[in-house]
């Protein structure tokens, strides 16, 4: 199997959270893959991260994962009660679907952490053009930010909402190494990979502030780099 993600970057292993969920949730099925440099022109959606299985393109991590235990029978939350099934996939989902938005603000429509980051995304691009393809995908982010709601709230109101996903996670994972108890499960997957992210010392960024605050959160993204990513960082 092919792992179509962007690559090294920012000194993560990827520097979409999504794509390093991916990673670990392969490194966790134990299956053999590799990883290949994607193309957003030909994935499906438009996105990475994509799985190439045989002739089957699987876009989305989320996808990625249901294909890993529908067409290898894996079961990423063995172990788990129906219930702690339920939470770590609302965890999961309260991750990439309002954290991650929160992040994405402070490095896409910050000056100073969009050319310390997002900027090196345009270097491929020939220089005349360059300025363009910023301006316009900077809209379009912009867009979807307001669209989802985070880009209508100031820096004081998204931080506040930063801090009450960072308790929940806080309280969740208590003193236990991972979201289930002893050994990880498919949440983890998200939760490792987007604190991972999260800690990037690279940017100024008062998200970044806020999760080193939480002791257990810090060493549990410590966790699971070690276990997961340990050779897999720039």
């Amino acid at each position: 199997m092919e792992l179509h993600v962007f690559g090294r970057g920012f000194g993560l292993p990827d520097p979409s959270p999504f794509c390093i969920k991916a990673i670990i949730l392969m490194e966790m099925s134990g299956l053999p893959y590799r990883r290949v440099r994607g193309n957003l022109l030909k994935a499906p959606k438009g996105k990475l991260p994509v799985l190439r299985d045989g002739d089957r393109l699987i876009p989305d991590s989320s996808f990625i994962r249901m294909h890993l235990e529908q067409g290898y029978g894996i079961d990423f939350d063995e172990g788990l009660s129906a219930e702690q099934r339920g939470v770590a996939w609302a965890v999961e989902k309260m991750v990439e679907d309002h954290l991650y938005w929160l992040v994405v603000q402070e490095r896409w429509l910050d000056a100073a952490n969009f050319d310390r980051g997002p900027r090196r995304f345009f270097d491929a691009v020939p220089a005349p053009l360059r300025p363009l393809m910023v301006a316009m995908v900077k809209r379009q982010v912009r867009r979807d930010l307001r669209g989802q709601g985070v880009g209508r709230h100031n820096d004081a109101e998204r931080l506040e909402l930063a801090r009450r996903d960072l308790d929940a996670l806080d309280a969740i994972l208590g003193d236990k190494p991972y979201l289930g108890g002893a050994a990880p499960c498919g949440g983890d997957a998200t939760v490792g990979a987007f604190l991972v992210s999260g800690l990037c010392e690279i940017f100024d960024s008062p998200v970044s502030d806020a999760l080193r605050e939480h002791g257990n959160l810090v060493a549990y993204a410590g966790r699971m780099g070690e276990r997961y990513l340990k050779d897999q960082a720039a």
